[in-house]
């Protein structure tokens, strides 16, 4: 009969391999060098919290200096157990194409590398594709998907020199399927996604790896300051973001899928997961639910006027 000490070794080395593949999968972020676009408000500045909690380096990126001052201030009155290092602000405007290798440069200066890009920063829409100006789905595009390429690829050989980094795409669902009235908005997020999903596969053998987040709606002031087919704020805070996810809880889960080195990560309520299964598995199903709520919608906003 087998003795049971012979477990004995089995099962430390059992405890042994898990413990190496929890340490793989999660990664310490301390003294890692964050950079966050769009980290003056909203999720941007809820990512910059929970990586500066989790002792990493972060750079703050937006248009707004007066706002990213405000946010490190924030940062810095924190009272956290770990030690911190003094948050860096850095004006970035990711709609002016031709200014973003040069602050990619600057904020390489700061610290002399970056670990990880969080490309947050963006802007919604509101409107009728028929009726909505050339120049406003440009100005969409120009932000959420080109400002968002010029960033990555201005940091990217910075990345592949040291053979290590992360880089990150906020996304939205409206990146896998597309609903009435967004269409600016999700031909952005759609070409976001093929983009970063054609980079991680290129990247890999570099050590770069590439996590697409796919939130769905967020409790932040993203529809007020969506732009309209003629250019107007839209002004409203639609009830689905105002019934939407907190930021601290969205950034929580950016953090983990950064530290889990996650390919991509869709986080909405389960109907959106449906309706993405639907437009992969049964699409003229999704196209017909899709005209109901356009002619829905369309219905609301006669109402309203």
């Amino acid at each position: 009969m087998m003795s049971y000490s012979i477990y004995i070794p089995i099962a430390l080395m059992a405890v042994w391999v898990s413990y190496r593949l929890f340490k793989k999968r999660h990664c310490d972020l301390r003294d890692k060098v964050v950079l966050i676009t769009g980290a003056s408000s909203g999720l941007g500045e809820a990512c910059a919290h929970a990586f500066y909690k989790a002792g990493s380096r972060v750079i703050l990126c937006a248009r707004r200096e007066a706002e990213l001052k405000r946010v490190k201030q924030d940062l810095q009155n924190l009272k956290l157990a770990i030690e911190t290092k003094e948050p860096s602000i850095l004006t970035l405007d990711l709609s002016d194409l031709d200014s973003v290798p040069q602050r990619a440069a600057q904020a390489l200066k700061i610290h002399g590398h970056i670990d990880i890009l969080v490309n947050n920063g963006g802007i919604s829409y509101r409107g009728e594709a028929m009726e909505t100006e050339l120049g406003i789905h440009m100005s969409v595009m120009t932000v959420n998907y080109f400002g968002q390429i010029a960033l990555t690829q201005a940091l990217l050989p910075s990345m592949v020199s040291r053979d290590c980094g992360h880089i990150v795409a906020i996304s939205s669902v409206q990146g896998k399927i597309a609903i009435p009235y967004r269409s600016a908005y999700a031909a952005s997020k759609h070409a976001a996604q093929a983009y970063f999903d054609s980079l991680r596969a290129e990247v890999a053998d570099k050590n770069i790896k590439v996590s697409v987040i796919s939130p769905g709606y967020i409790k932040t002031n993203l529809s007020l300051n969506a732009l309209q087919g003629d250019g107007t704020r839209y002004g409203v805070m639609d009830k689905t973001t105002e019934t939407g996810m907190s930021p601290e809880y969205v950034a929580s889960k950016v953090l983990k899928a950064v530290q889990e080195q996650k390919n991509e990560l869709i986080l909405a309520p389960f109907t959106v997961t449906v309706a993405v299964f639907l437009r992969t598995f049964c699409p003229s199903l999704y196209f017909s639910l899709m005209k109901k709520r356009a002619a829905h919608q369309k219905q609301d906003q006669c109402k309203q006027k």
